[in-house]
């Protein structure tokens, strides 16, 4: 088993939390190799947990255990699991809807409950709200080191079982791509959608196209504009808007060294659309 862990969690870095995670961890086994993938995620945004799962994992080796917690259902009779992914990699997490993604995306092999009377810190047995320290680190570190295997962690149950959100797919409809704003790219503000690069190339759009953008939440028109899909940010003009194909080979919008969404005030999830629509080409 591969001594990696990478953590993921909702609590941020202010107080002793993600610490006392690590604790539990290089108690198991001092020789781990811990890493953040974010502690980041909005409180209780189990989609954006989701998504960054998804935007990380295939770049990690075979055997990396993932512990991804962001879990507003602590404490209730919500599954606690270990999915091992079609591609060799492992995720300790709430059954909650955080693997979305990877089940859409990637692919699950198999499913293990875990069972707490085995893989749970020890006198923390009486504690219900800090299950990424008593349970899932506990569980990954003990996996990594491989004190325990994959089939101890606790019974196996159907891929099924896992909880999966919604999940729009983006369309071409009377030449209008149509899709969602999925998330933002955070520090620099782009939005980030769920159209494929290859939707725009069947579309019959290419770069240095100029396209129209509309933009809505609830139906509400929030933003509409021209601009080129360029395949660098060099070759736009400081401030001005365009689309983009990201790293995880979807559309983007951004402002060249600007926050389309500060600047635009615009959000992510099932109810911000957007429409593209080629205009000319160039």
């Amino acid at each position: 088993m591969c001594k990696h862990l990478v953590l993921q969690t909702d609590f941020g870095i202010g107080d002793g939390a993600v610490s006392a995670m690590y604790g539990v961890a290089i108690s198991v086994d001092p020789e781990l190799r811990i890493f953040d993938l974010t502690h980041d995620i909005p409180p209780y945004n189990i989609w954006e947990a989701s998504y960054r799962l998804y935007q990380t994992i295939t770049y990690w080796p075979e055997a990396t255990i993932f512990i991804s917690v962001v879990d507003p259902g602590v404490g209730t009779d919500r599954l606690s699991v270990v999915v091992k992914t079609m591609d060799n990699k492992y995720i300790v997490t709430p059954n909650n809807g955080t693997l979305t993604h990877i089940k859409e995306h990637l692919g699950i092999a198999e499913v293990r409950v875990i069972d707490e009377k085995i893989n749970r810190l020890p006198r923390s047995g009486h504690s219900y709200t800090f299950h990424g320290r008593d349970v899932y680190v506990y569980t990954g570190a003990r996996l990594a080191s491989a004190i325990i295997d994959f089939e101890e962690v606790g019974p196996k149950v159907d891929v099924d079982v896992i909880i999966r959100m919604p999940k729009p797919e983006a369309k071409i409809e009377e030449e209008i791509v149509k899709g969602h704003i999925d998330i933002l790219d955070i520090r620099f503000g782009n939005l980030w959608t769920n159209i494929n690069r290859t939707l725009f190339a069947e579309a019959g759009i290419r770069y240095d196209d100029v396209l129209d953008v509309t933009i809505t939440n609830h139906s509400q028109q929030v933003y509409k504009n021209s601009m080129t899909f360029s395949q660098s940010f060099a070759k736009s003009r400081l401030g001005e808007p365009l689309v983009y194909v990201n790293s995880l080979d979807k559309l983007g919008i951004a402002l060249n060294q600007g926050s389309f969404a500060k600047t635009y005030q615009i959000g992510t999830g099932e109810n911000w659309e957007i429409w593209i629509t080629k205009v000319s080409s160039t």
